[in-house]
C-alpha cells in the first residue's frame, strides 16, 4: 500500500512478476531532457531533509533514480476551473532502477516528482507498476495572512515547499487588513512606514515568487477593500469614511464587540480613487500571476450603493491593469458579470435559517453565549449569505470554493483529537468562535456536494487566517495534519474513506518532523505506526 496524498488514480495492473523492494536506499535526481534540469534542482532541493534517512535504511544498496522525462499524455482529461499552470496529468513507472517521471509540460513532471518524493519517504516498499494520474481541479490554493499573523519570506518559503508536495499550485497572501500592510509598493513609503516595521520588501516579494514559481506556485495577493482598511488609514490619515447605510440596526455597534471594525474608504471620494488605483497598479506590476485579490468583505453598514461603486471600480481597475480581479462572496450582491470570480467562504446559510448544521451559525452564537435578542439581530444581518451562492450561478460567475465548516483551518482543533502533551501549544489557536472540528470531519469534505455546474467552478482553496498566530511554529501547528485533507479534495476531487485516509496520514508526521515544521500530534492518527 503506498502512503500518497492526494491519494493516486487507480495504479495499471501489477505485470506477472512485478517485483517489491524497499523503498530506502540511495536515490538521485536525474533529468533525461536538459530542459528539465531546473525541475530537477528543485526535486533535489525537496527531497534533501529526507535523504538521510532514506539513505541511512540501506546506504550500500544499488544507486537508484527520480528520472525526469518530457513526454505527450495523451487524452488527459481537462480539470475543472480556472487554469493557473500548464496541464499538470503525468505518468510515472516503478522498477528496479528507480521512478521514472513523464509528462508532456515541466508542470506536470514536478507534480509527478512530488509523488515519487512520498512514494520514497513515506512508504515501506515500492512495487513494479505504471500509474497515470491528474487533477481535478485546476485551482488548488492556500490562503495565508501575514496581515494579522505575519511570517518572514524565509518562512513562507516552508509554506510553499509543504504546498507544493501536497500539489497545491497557489498561495493567496492577504497582504493588507486593520493589523498591518506588509507589501513595500514603489512610491508609497507611507504604506510601510506607519505599521510595526513587519513587511515584505520589494525584493523579497520578487524572490517569493521566483521561489514559488520554481515549485508551480503562483502567488496570488489580496489588498482588501474598501473595508478591513485600517492599515491603510494609518498611514494616509483623513481619508473619506464611506457613507453608511441609513438603517443598519445597530450592526457596526454589535459587531464591533467581536471584531476589528475601521470605517470603510470612500472610493467615490477622488483623491480616495487616485490612491488606490496607485495601490492597485503597483500590486499588478509586481505580480507575476494573473490574478489580484481585491478582498470587498466585511464592509459592515457601508451604504449599498456606495459599496457597489467600490466593487466595480477595484475590479475595473485590476482589469485596467491586466489583471483578473477575485472578490470574497459579499461582491455578489453587486451584480455578478459571466466570468466574475468570487471567493465563497460563508457556507452554512442556505437554508435561510441562520445556520444548517450547528457549525458555524448557530453553534458559533451558542459558543460566544449571545442573547436571544443579539442572536437575532445577527441573524438578519447574515440573511442576505442564503442567496449569495445561488446569485453567482445565476450571473454566470465562476466560484472559488473556501467554505469556512470544511476548509478554514484556523479554527481550534476538537478537544478530543489534542494529546494532552500539546494542549498548553494549542490553547490559543484557531478563533475561539468556531467550535473544533475532529480531522474525520475535515477529511469527509466533497466539493461536488454544493451541486455548482463544473463550468462555474473556479477551484478550492484552504484559508488559514492569522488573528491567533504568532510565528511560524503556530501557523503550521494549524496547517499540519489538515491541509493534506483539502489538497485531497482538490486534487483527487473528493473524499477517501476514512479508514483508507488516516492510515496514509500517519506515514506523513515524519516528513513534517524532517522539514522542522510543527503540528498536530491528532489522537485519532496512529503515529506511530507510520513511522514503522
Amino acid at each position: 500500500m503506498n502512503s500518497v496524498i492526494p491519494r493516486l488514480a487507480a495504479p495499471s495492473p501489477e505485470a506477472s512478476g512485478a517485483g517489491t523492494r524497499p523503498a530506502a536506499g540511495v536515490w538521485a535526481v536525474r533529468a533525461a531532457d536538459p530542459s528539465l534540469e531546473a525541475v530537477a534542482e528543485t526535486v533535489r532541493a525537496l527531497l534533501a531533509p529526507h535523504l538521510p534517512r532514506v539513505t541511512a535504511a540501506d546506504p550500500s544498496g544499488a544507486p537508484r533514480a527520480i528520472v525526469l522525462v518530457h513526454e505527450e499524455i495523451p487524452h488527459a482529461p481537462v480539470p475543472l476551473g480556472l487554469a493557473v499552470a500548464d496541464a499538470e496529468h503525468y505518468r510515472i513507472r516503478v522498477d528496479a532502477t528507480g521512478i521514472t517521471c513523464r509528462a508532456g509540460t515541466a508542470a506536470g513532471v514536478f507534480r509527478a516528482a512530488t509523488t515519487a518524493i512520498q512514494l520514497i519517504t513515506t512508504g515501506a516498499d515500492l512495487t513494479d507498476r505504471e500509474v497515470a494520474d491528474g487533477p481535478r481541479h485546476a485551482w488548488r490554493g492556500l490562503l495565508v495572512d501575514p496581515a494579522r499573523g505575519f511570517v518572514t519570506a524565509e518562512e513562507l518559503r516552508r509554506v510553499v515547499d509543504v504546498a507544493a508536495l501536497y500539489k497545491l499550485n497557489v498561495l493567496h497572501l492577504h497582504l493588507s487588513d486593520n493589523e498591518g500592510w506588509r507589501l513595500e509598493l514603489p512610491g508609497l513609503p507611507e504604506l510601510t512606514a506607519a505599521g510595526d516595521g513587519r513587511f515584505y520588501t520589494v525584493q523579497e516579494y520578487r524572490d517569493l515568487q521566483a521561489y514559488a514559481t520554481a515549485r508551480f506556485v503562483t502567488l496570488v495577493p489580496e489588498i482588501d477593500l474598501p473595508g478591513h482598511c485600517g492599515a491603510l488609514r494609518a498611514a494616509f490619515p483623513g481619508l473619506p469614511e464611506a457613507p453608511m447605510a441609513e438603517e443598519d440596526g445597530g450592526i457596526v455597534e454589535l459587531l464591533g464587540n467581536f471584531m476589528t471594525l475601521t470605517p470603510p474608504v470612500d472610493l467615490e471620494d477622488d483623491g480616495t480613487a487616485r490612491l488606490v488605483e496607485r495601490i492597485i497598479e503597483q500590486v499588478c506590476a509586481l505580480t507575476d500571476g494573473g490574478f489580484v485579490h481585491v478582498g470587498a468583505d466585511e464592509a459592515v453598514g457601508m451604504c449599498h450603493r456606495n459599496y457597489a461603486a467600490a466593487v466595480a471600480r477595484l475590479r475595473e481597475t485590476v482589469r485596467k491593469f491586466g489583471k483578473q480581479p477575485i472578490a470574497w462572496q459579499e461582491a455578489s450582491r453587486t451584480g455578478v458579470e459571466p466570468g466574475d470570480v468570487v471567493q465563497y467562504w460563508l457556507d452554512g446559510f442556505e437554508r435561510g435559517d441562520g445556520g444548517s448544521d450547528g457549525d458555524d451559525n448557530e453553534g458559533t452564537m451558542a459558543a460566544l453565549g449571545l442573547s436571544p435578542e443579539t442572536a437575532d439581530r445577527l441573524r438578519a444581518y447574515f440573511a442576505p449569505v442564503a442567496e449569495d451562492l445561488a446569485r453567482i450561478v445565476r450571473g454566470g460567475g465562476r466560484v472559488l470554493l473556501s467554505p469556512r465548516t470544511s476548509v478554514y483551518l484556523d479554527r481550534p482543533y476538537a478537544a478530543s483529537s489534542v494529546p494532552e502533551e500539546q494542549r498548553d501549544t494549542t490553547a490559543n489557536l484557531g478563533l475561539a468562535a468556531y467550535p473544533g472540528r475532529p480531522l474525520a470531519d475535515l477529511a469527509a469534505w466533497d466539493p461536488a456536494a454544493l451541486g455548482i455546474p463544473d463550468d462555474q467552478v473556479a477551484g478550492i482553496e484552504a484559508a488559514l487566517w492569522g488573528e491567533t498566530i504568532d510565528g511560524i511554529d503556530d501557523l503550521t501547528m494549524l496547517l499540519l495534519p489538515r491541509l493534506p485533507a483539502v489538497a485531497e479534495a482538490a486534487w483527487s476531487g473528493g473524499p477517501a474513506p476514512w479508514d483508507d485516509y488516516r492510515g496514509r496520514l500517519a506515514r506523513h508526521g515524519r516528513l513534517w518532523s524532517e522539514r522542522g515544521l510543527a503540528y498536530l500530534a491528532a489522537r485519532e492518527i496512529d503515529w506511530q505506526a507510520g513511522d514503522g
